[in-house]
């Protein structure tokens, strides 16, 4: 079953040169796309700071949006509404549109995590919502899901740009030593900043969701 992603710009608005921001967003949106090909539909802009895509299973979504994270550079981030379920094309003069209830879900779950920020989570980036009348097993899919989703964006709101960067490279199978290199320092730092960021459980959840 798709999984869909509807995401927008955290404080858009806010941002000093959102031109700029613009493009440092579609550069990472790039890096995604081409790390996970294959995507019927990968996350891009639509309109404003919104940014829409298809994927071809919940798992994908999920690893679609971790790499996007962690590739963003400091003072950018998205938050992510993902609804699992079904779509529909719906024909129109443009071509077709994508419709039907696994985006009203993306749109119950990213309208979720924008409360969970303003009121008891502050760090919460990620919802996760199965379509109405979905069965059993999909529902508690999507529950799992979503409680991994919140753990994982915890984790990331309290890792630096460098660590984010690391822990990028990790999960597309870079070494420490590649990646020392990459950052001018020592393995050893590499090793101690993984370790001390969290970042190998965030590297073994892609390792998971990729497989």
């Amino acid at each position: 079953m798709n999984a869909v992603v509807i995401a927008d710009i955290v404080g858009s608005r806010k941002l000093a040169d959102r031109a700029h921001a613009q493009r440092e967003i579609d550069q990472a949106l790039a890096r995604v796309s081409s790390a996970l090909p294959g995507a019927p539909s990968p996350l891009r802009p639509v309109v404003g700071d919104e940014l829409q895509g298809i994927y071809p299973g919940l798992s994908t979504a999920l690893a679609a949006t971790l790499l996007l994270r962690l590739t963003l550079p400091e003072g950018l981030d998205c938050r992510f509404g993902i609804g699992v379920g079904d779509i529909e094309e719906i024909p129109s003069s443009g071509g077709p549109l994508s419709e039907g209830p696994a985006w009203w879900a993306a749109r119950a779950a990213i309208d979720q995590v924008e409360v969970l920020a303003r009121r008891t989570m502050p760090d919460a980036r990620t919802a996760v919502a199965a379509a109405e009348g979905s069965p059993a097993e999909v529902a508690e899919a999507v529950r799992l899901a979503a409680a991994v989703a919140f753990a994982r964006d915890g984790l990331i709101a309290q890792m630096g740009d460098r660590a984010r960067r690391l822990a990028y490279g990790r999960c597309l199978g870079a070494t420490q030593d590649e990646l020392a290199a990459q950052e001018g320092i020592t393995q050893s730092a590499v090793s101690q900043m993984l370790a001390a960021s969290g970042a190998p459980a965030l590297v073994e959840s892609y390792r998971v969701l990729t497989a």
